[in-house]
């Protein structure tokens, strides 16, 4: 029975030295608003505490978080909580466990078991998809393979030492790639963080990342071509996001409460109203996101492919529509003093408006709809 318990057990665990490490982050957080910088203290935290290998399944010497069903509501937890402490900390994380999902899924044992070591060894991992003019392309020369190109909107850009790109190859179609940087992830002399001058999320170390020349093995080409998009996987995998956007959520709430309470408005009826529809607004992300972890993490295959994206989607909807919703009441309820560099909820705010931005939000909400309409299943049943 203690071995059935025992990585529950360790995952519960991780959570409460997760939260604790959140809290740590949210107290730098403010130094860390800056341009270009990276939370270093806060990666190693979580290296120390083992939560960069937890997302590896067990037979890897992780706990499952994200790669296996049991994980899954222990990683919601870890998300979120470390969204509340540092959204720029938990979008790093989230692509870290992204990478490693997709590795599990679609690689090799030998690979698993390298990113296993590398990942115990503190190493970060990240998923990189976007491209620029430059697109990353994968060629074949005489002497090997080789990366042409870069990718932008790279989270984690000189600091990720294992990302996962996607590359172009001479057919048209796109593979999986994961290229060997430096080992603790300080290479930095390809990464280029000019351009990220958005006026959230700074301490992601955002920017664009040149590849050219780079060589890569057979061994660090992961899945077949078209993997990276294959459904349900890659539209589902969306919750994770809103995992640490609820966090987020949840942090500005706590904060207004704080302001509110301190400033001795807590009890004028506006402010009561105000704080109500917020915590409607909060919880209602955190119960689709709370479903949508368990759809997508915990599919036997028998469900179908459809239904699960269309939960995820609409939950992904539904938790920027609750994010926009409590930036606006709390900022009512704040007011000017919310918008002053010296108060937490203005970096708060723009580190959220700016997370809520996510690739595609139209198409989401109507795929969603698609398979809604096309149903002829009782509202009641639609996702049973």
């Amino acid at each position: 029975m203690l071995d059935v318990l025992e990585p529950w057990l360790r995952s519960a665990d991780l959570v409460e030295q997760v939260r604790h490490i959140a809290q740590l982050a949210a107290t730098r957080a403010g130094d860390l608003d800056q341009d270009g910088s990276f939370p270093t203290e806060d990666i190693h935290a979580l290296a120390a505490i083992g939560a960069l290998k937890a997302p590896m399944p067990p037979a890897y010497g992780g706990l499952g978080l994200g790669t296996t069903p049991q994980g899954a509501p222990a990683l919601l937890d870890v998300l979120r909580w470390i969204g509340h402490g540092s959204l720029p900390l938990g979008r790093l994380y989230e692509g870290h466990v992204n990478a490693l999902a997709l590795l599990v899924r679609f690689g090799t044992a030998s690979q698993v078991e390298e990113a296993a070591r590398d990942a115990d060894d503190g190493v970060l991992f990240g998923v990189w998809n976007t491209q620029g003019s430059d697109a990353l392309a994968l060629e074949e020369t005489k002497s090997g393979w080789r990366l042409r190109g870069r990718k932008t909107f790279a989270s984690g850009a000189g600091f990720v030492g294992r990302p996962l790109v996607t590359a172009g190859v001479n057919d048209g179609g796109v593979l999986m790639v994961l290229p060997r940087l430096d080992q603790k992830g300080c290479d930095i002399s390809r990464a280029d963080l000019s351009d990220w001058r958005a006026h959230g999320m700074r301490a992601s170390a955002t920017g664009s990342y040149d590849f050219s020349g780079l060589a890569v093995s057979a061994n660090d080409i992961i899945g077949s071509e078209g993997d990276y998009h294959r459904e349900p996987s890659f539209s589902a995998g969306a919750w994770r996001f809103a995992a640490v956007q609820l966090g987020g959520i949840e942090r500005l709430l706590d904060e207004a409460r704080l302001h509110l309470r301190r400033a001795g408005r807590s009890s004028d009826p506006h402010q009561l109203a105000r704080t109500g529809e917020a915590a409607v607004a909060t919880e209602t992300a955190k119960l689709w996101v709370t479903r949508a972890a368990e759809l997508a993490e915990q599919d036997d295959g028998r469900r179908d492919p459809g239904q699960v994206m269309g939960y995820v989607n609409l939950a992904r909807s539904a938790v920027e529509r609750a994010g926009l919703d409590v930036l606006e009441l709390v900022h009512r309820s704040v007011g000017l003093a919310g918008f002053l560099r010296t108060h937490p909820i203005e970096r708060l705010s723009r580190d959220l408006a700016t997370y809520l931005r996510q690739p595609a939000p139209d198409r989401a909400l109507t795929t969603a709809a698609a398979y809604v309409l096309g149903r002829d299943t009782p509202a009641a049943d639609l996702w049973s």
